[in-house]
């Protein structure tokens, strides 16, 4: 099975499921290769995998030809049974190349489905998506395949290396730094649990205004910037809790990475989340947006030992039983090589 991956993103949960699969597909013998932007933080994590190629895709520029060009020359030498368009801008640049089975992954809610021309099938990371393009219109294959991560308990980070107390009860929150992550509402949070500190991991445009907010609710000294961490989990096994706060959140990989690194998990009740955890069960559950029922949650944990560790076990077992890599991987490789026969 020979596959090739378009993949015009930047840094975020996208990324690093894009990083695990490929990971997980090389380790079962799937032959590789992978068109990508320039200078990307992970690109070091796919190298073993398989020969990447490097360019950007503007919709008008000379820049486009050229690289449309130059996947005509690598498709004629690489011959692919597949082609796996990832995210909006790839799917716009899938080639019309009927020698290979051509699959567009929606890690999001289409708004149209322009985007997909030389598309045949559309791979959904929930039903509720699926649901939404065959709303549109969509007449052509559809599969539902979610996330898994390869998060897994690491050697812990020395708490001083953030300036941070040994017994200070610590959250994690991870993403993009975008409104729709909604870590404003975590700071105000945080703000409301006496002595909690916050690592904060990632980047963003908001970056400067969650430093303010910060500094504004006077808690700049108990929050902690490490910036992008293409491998946080170190970060989480030092953490008490991980805390995804999106208001928006289809199926992020972050839906995973505290269950995966065996830590207790928070979680708005955003699509995705809502989709794949049950509260009290392996997750803490609370409303978007609402800063008093995340700060609850925070203490909730704090002072209930044993009920962080029921969380924890719940989260691996929900993980075992539903989204395994193993699981994930082996219904990818069935459409493929389903896919391939047809074409």
């Amino acid at each position: 099975m020979k596959v090739m991956h378009i993949h015009f993103g930047k840094d975020g949960g996208a990324e690093r499921f894009f990083v695990n699969l490929v990971n997980a597909l090389h380790d079962r013998g799937v032959e590789q290769r992978m068109l990508i932007r320039p200078d990307r933080s992970w690109r070091q994590d796919l190298e073993h995998c398989g020969t990447i190629y490097e360019g950007v895709f503007r919709r008008i520029s000379l820049s486009r030809f050229v690289l449309q060009a130059r996947m005509q020359l690598i498709l004629r030498e690489f011959q692919p049974d597949v082609i796996m368009a990832w995210q909006l801008r790839a799917s716009r640049f899938m080639p019309a190349y009927n020698k290979a089975f051509r699959i567009s992954r929606l890690g999001d809610y289409p708004e149209h489905l322009g985007y997909y021309t030389n598309v045949e099938t559309l791979v959904c990371i929930t039903p509720d998506i699926a649901d939404r393009v065959r709303k549109l219109g969509w007449k052509r294959g559809v599969e539902v395949i979610a996330n898994f991560t390869r998060a897994t308990p690491a050697a812990a980070i020395e708490r001083r290396d953030l300036e941070t107390p040994e017994d200070a009860f610590v959250v994690v929150g991870m993403g993009r730094f975008v409104p729709r992550k909604g870590f404003d509402h975590l700071l105000r949070a945080v703000a409301k649990v006496k002595g909690a500190y916050l690592w904060l991991l990632g980047d963003g445009p908001e970056r400067a205004n969650l430093e303010r907010l910060a500094e504004e609710l006077g808690i700049r000294d108990r929050v902690r910037f490490p910036g992008w961490k293409t491998n946080a989990y170190g970060y989480l096994s030092a953490s008490d809790a991980f805390a995804i706060t999106s208001l928006h959140e289809p199926l992020g990989n972050v839906c995973f990475e505290g269950w995966g690194a065996g830590i207790a998990t928070i979680a708005s009740r955003a699509e995705g989340p809502s989709w794949v955890m049950t509260d009290g069960q392996d997750a803490l559950m609370v409303d978007c947006a609402d800063a008093e029922g995340l700060a609850i949650a925070i203490e909730r944990l704090r002072d209930d030992p044993a009920l962080r560790t029921r969380l924890r076990e719940g989260g691996r077992d929900t993980l075992a039983k539903r989204f395994s890599e193993q699981a994930i991987s082996e219904t990818y490789l069935e459409l493929f090589a389903r896919g391939s026969k047809q074409t």
